[in-house]
Formats: structure tokens, sequence, C-alpha cells
């Protein structure tokens, strides 16, 4: 027979297996979460555009992203550098802080081909043939070659370059449109959200004769330097919007600031990928579109020659993929020097 004192010892240790059991459990499944190295297979849709890999990527782990590589500016600042061929206007957010997105209804870039007329163009993308002759600096009754390329507007009316100085009332005063009518149709919440060198469409806007002229800043040519490396080749001569094409034939080139500046907006449009735009001391704004990466900011202040970001065939080049890497540099409110070499 047990003892009173030996009996409620056995009841006390048998009151406490439970809770010991639930310890031990537990700390198992610590370890189990701890050292477990292959969780089951995760699918991530990425976004279009990511380069080098196809839209759905099988990952066995999803790790939070790595700080990106900072890199030296002029020696007394730092800046993010991102590598060329990796990014994406989303990843970009991520790293150098909100993109600016353009949403507004986007124009496109239409190839003539054989029997192709002014008249067939335009009824094909259901817009007037004369908003197709508009937009090209083409005459109406002017004929049309197999070949060549045409700017196309989303709507019948008519595209403006905001030069220094433009103002909404101006605009819509030219073009014989409502101020409000614009600002709505490219998304613009007030006439001070305008910049030089944003370029509009005017839905159902008549094409005057003749602007304003004085406006446009007169430039030397050896005012801007090549934006990509020597031997600086020419892809495509001068075409919409006074642009010309500029590559090397390869991807990641870094691309250069043509000239000092300021930041004005970087973002992404489907025609031209990822952008950055450069406001000059003098009121020109250069344009440099298809970039596989973006390295500065909007407000930054740039110097001649800085790199800006790394050649790519983000947005719609001709041809798609790798083999159109290229930088689409466009000078707004000035002559494109380069279109003359």
């Amino acid at each position: 027979m047990k003892s009173p004192q030996g009996g409620d010892e056995s009841a006390r240790r048998a009151g406490l297996n439970p809770l010991l059991y639930i310890a031990v459990g537990a700390a198992f499944l610590l370890l189990a979460v701890s050292f477990r190295t292959e969780p089951a297979a995760q699918t991530l849709s990425l976004a279009d555009g990511l380069e080098g890999f196809p839209r759905e990527i099988a990952l066995h782990r999803i790790v939070a992203p790595e700080a990106p590589e900072l890199v030296f500016i002029q020696a007394n600042s730092l800046r993010a550098s991102t590598p060329p061929l990796s990014v994406t206007p989303q990843v970009l957010g991520a790293i150098i802080g909100e993109v600016d997105i353009d949403i507004r209804p986007e124009v496109t870039r239409y190839i003539v081909e054989e029997g192709d007329t002014m008249a067939s163009i335009a009824r094909e993308f259901g817009i007037t043939a004369q908003t197709v002759a508009d937009a090209n600096g083409l005459s109406l009754a002017g004929a049309v070659k197999a070949g060549q390329e045409l700017i196309i507007l989303p709507v019948s009316g008519a595209l403006h370059l905001v030069r220094p100085n433009d103002t909404l009332s101006e605009i819509a005063s030219w073009y014989k449109e409502d101020a409000e009518n614009i600002l709505e149709y490219n998304n613009l919440a007030s006439a001070e959200a305008l910049f030089a060198g944003d370029i509009l469409i005017i839905p159902n806007g008549k094409t005057p004769k003749v602007l304003p002229q004085g406006r446009l800043t007169p430039i030397a040519n050896s005012y801007f330097i090549y934006p990509i490396p020597a031997p600086h080749r020419m892809t495509q001569g001068l075409h919409a919007f006074n642009a010309v094409d500029l590559s090397n034939g390869m991807c990641g080139e870094s691309v250069y600031a043509a000239a000092g500046g300021v930041i004005q907006k970087t973002g992404y449009t489907a025609l031209g990928g990822n952008f950055v735009r450069i406001q000059h001391p003098n009121g020109v704004v250069t344009y440099y579109g298809h970039l596989s990466a973006i390295l500065t900011v909007p407000g930054s202040k740039v110097y001649q020659g800085q790199t800006i970001g790394y050649t790519g065939h983000t947005g719609y080049t001709i041809p798609a993929g790798p083999s159109g890497c290229h930088v689409h540099f466009e000078v707004r409110g000035a002559a494109n020097p380069f279109a003359k070499r």
C-alpha cells in the first residue's frame, strides 16, 4: 500500500505530463520551421516587360528584395544603382521611389504597307485623314510610301508640343478646343501640371496654320554631346518626335545626359518604355526612351555626361527584343543636332 505522501506525488506528476507533452511538441514544431529549406514551389506572376524572363516563373523561395548597390555621384553624393536589363517600372518604383506612369491614351507607330493611302490608314484606325497628315507633318494630298513610319493618334485631333511659356488657355485657343477637355483627355489635374516638353493630344483640335514663333530655342551644335559612347551609331534618322535612335549594337550601354540640367520626369509608357526627361537651363527638354534601367529621380541635378540609365528595348521597338536595344533621343524645343550628322 502506498503512503498518502507517495500517492500525492504520483498524482502531481500525472498532472504535469500533459503540459510537458505540449511544451515538447511546440519545441519540435519550432525546430521544424527553422530548418525548413525546401518549401513548396510558388508561382510568381511578373508584370509584362521584365526582360529576359518568361511571364510565369516557378520560385522555391520568395525573399525580401535586397537593397540596391549604392554608387558615388560627383564624389559627394550616393545614388542607388541597378543592373541593366533587369528592371520593370514596378521594380524601379521600389528602388527609386514612385515612378510617374503616363496613362494617357498612347499614340502608336504604323509602318506603311504596299497599297496604303492616307485615307485607308485613317479608316483602319478610325480617325480622319487630316489627323494622320497633321500628326506627321504631311500634306493631305500627298502620298505615303511603303516602309514609311507614321505616328497614329488614338482620336481625331491634333498634337501639340508644349514650349516654354505656353499656357493652357493659349493652347486651347490655338487649336479651337475647350481647355478642360484637353486637361481631362491628357489626365492632367490642372494647368499647373503642364510642363515644357509635354506632348498633348488635342481631341477634335484643328491644327493651326501658324503657331506663335520665338519660343523655340536656337542652340549651337556643340551644346549637346552624344548620349551614348563612341562610335555613336545612328540606327534611325529624324522621326517623331524630333528624335533619332542611337545604338552601338548592344544592350546595357550607358546613356549620358546630353547636357546639364534638372531631371523633369521619369516614367514608363507603352510606346517609349522606361524614359528620362531633362530640362536644360535654356528651356530645351531632352527625352531618353527605351531604357532598361533608370539611375536618377525627378528633381535631381545632372551634369553633362553623367550616366542616367542604360540602353534597352522597353516599350515598343523595331525590331522587338534585345536586337532592338537603343536609346530614342528627342530634343523638344530646339533642333536635334544629331539629325544633321
